[in-house]
């Protein structure tokens, strides 16, 4: 058996794995949401922790298993997430400042401004948008009362939810991240795999609060016996993403995946060396398994995916529960002309403004709930196919099919929509949520349950597809409608 920690961005999951790839235990908890100012968004890193140990301990006890029956434990993770904690107490110091947060969009245009995005691009293969970890780390070091005088006299330590959560489960011991959440801070060199004395220079932080770097696949630590019941080795630790990139089978350049979670995030392995993006797109790594050569990815991020069906649930009040939005965007034959633009907490690829904000244009006296929910729909699948489009351009090539996991994958409005605007075969396991099993098979290859990528992804079976079913004109009036609603969020907040 292998534990997987899948702690995402609105809940924590923990699964239970046989070496048959079956889920034999999982369990779930939500924790709150925190936007204490216009654009900015936290975590309670306690929080986190407490209800990621409660589902590892609940998904064990369904499996029916002792601890000491589990081989080994692997990590993935909310990726860019940061907190910082006090090394002794173990304890974090402020909350944790989330991928979606945008506090620190007017410093990183400042150094935009400075000419400093090359190097980035270069170094680190990101763009500068708050997106990523490096400016959260600063703003904490110069916001957080004392913090970085705590930093210099060694009191401090910072890290992504992988790192936080690898602490607590050592009992403090390891205060490691892995290559794939590494090249996602902006403090990395991609080529090397070590932070870089330069992009620590730019942001101000220093070395000795971040973590070891690590391969992505390999026995870390064990964890401390106090935790789970027993010593069991920490053996994976990975983003959500590539994790995500590794269950589907993704191991060839060009293959490529969307997972549908609280973003939408589309990646195209590359190979082994590092491909640059002219269609701004992030150049990430996709994962590290034990010495074999470093795997890369192109990436491209949406901010706002099932969130925004949250939105409508929570925000507006239009669905009771999220699977509603299905039956009520199907009420309706199309959006009757209204565009939705999710851009709740600003665009992500290939956009790139934190200052964009979430828009619906075309209404009028016939438009009901109906036609906005079948809005919502359409800019979700509308994001992803300006993500594909730009994969497309990068790689010289448009793949026949897009294979998809995550929550909102589950719709089958969703996908047909996906199909239509991506105009490519949507290919959809049986099993939707692989995050997690991407950790466990990364965990399980080493310890030696399964011999290598290949054979831990065959155990994932295959599902429904979805061939395009509108004409190339249709498409292409509706892609210049929703182009310009785009352009009409951007640089909406400053």
């Amino acid at each position: 058996m292998i534990l997987a920690l899948d702690q995402g961005t609105s809940s924590s999951r923990a699964l239970v794995v046989g070496e048959d790839g079956v889920v034999v235990g999982a369990a779930q908890r939500e924790f709150a949401q925190h936007f204490p100012q216009d654009g900015w968004v936290e975590h309670d890193a306690s929080e986190i922790w407490r209800t990621q140990l409660e589902c590892a301990r609940a998904a064990i006890a369904k499996a029916g298993v002792a601890a000491s029956a589990i081989r080994a434990v692997g990590i993935t993770n909310q990726r860019e997430t940061v907190v910082m904690w006090d090394r002794r107490s173990g304890e974090p110091v402020a909350p944790a400042i989330v991928w979606q947060d945008r506090r620190t969009a007017g410093a990183l245009a400042q150094l935009e401004r400075d000419g400093a995005s090359e190097t980035v691009a270069r170094t680190t293969g990101l763009l500068l948008d708050p997106y990523f970890s490096a400016s959260k780390i600063a703003w904490m070091l110069e916001h957080v009362p004392g913090a970085r005088a705590r930093a210099a006299r060694g009191e401090l330590a910072v890290g992504t939810i992988d790192s936080w959560l690898a602490w607590k489960l050592t009992g403090g011991r390891a205060h490691v991240t892995d290559a794939s959440n590494a090249s996602r801070t902006m403090l990395m060199d991609l080529r090397t795999l070590e932070w870089d004395a330069g992009m620590l220079e730019l942001f101000g932080i220093p070395p000795e609060i971040l973590p070891r770097i690590v391969a992505s696949s390999g026995v870390v630590e064990e964890c401390d016996a106090s935790v789970l019941g027993a010593a069991v080795p920490l053996a994976a630790m990975v983003g959500d993403q590539q994790s995500a990139l590794f269950a589907q089978g993704c191991h060839e350049p060009g293959a490529s995946k969307t997972t549908y979670g609280t973003g939408c995030f589309a990646l195209m392995h590359t190979g082994t060396a590092p491909k640059a993006s002219a269609a701004r797109l992030l150049t990430t790594v996709a994962w590290r398994v034990g010495e074999r050569p470093v795997e890369y990815a192109l990436e491209g991020s949406v901010f706002t995916g099932g969130a925004l069906i949250q939105w409508l649930r929570d925000g507006l009040g239009i669905i009771a529960a999220a699977p509603d939005v299905n039956a009520l965007a199907a009420s309706v034959p199309d959006s009757g002309g209204v565009v939705l633009v999710p851009a709740l907490t600003g665009l992500g690829a290939p956009h790139w403004d934190p200052h964009a904000r979430g828009l619906i244009a075309g209404i009028t006296r016939g438009t009901t709930a109906g036609h906005i929910a079948r809005a919502a729909i359409d800019g979700i699948a509308w994001q992803v196919a300006d993500l594909m489009d730009a994969m497309a351009s990068d790689a010289g090539l448009r793949p026949a099919a897009m294979r998809v996991d995550g929550g909102a994958s589950a719709s089958d409005l969703l996908m047909q929509v996906q199909a239509d605007v991506s105009d490519m075969r949507i290919e959809r396991p049986a099993v939707l949520e692989l995050t997690g099993l991407g950790a466990a098979f990364m965990a399980g290859i080493a310890v030696g349950i399964w011999p290598d990528a290949h054979a831990a992804a065959s155990t994932v079976p295959s599902g429904r597809s979805f061939a395009p079913a509108i004409g190339a004109a249709v498409r292409s009036a509706r892609r210049e409608r929703w182009s310009r609603a785009v352009e009409l969020s951007m640089g909406w907040h400053s």
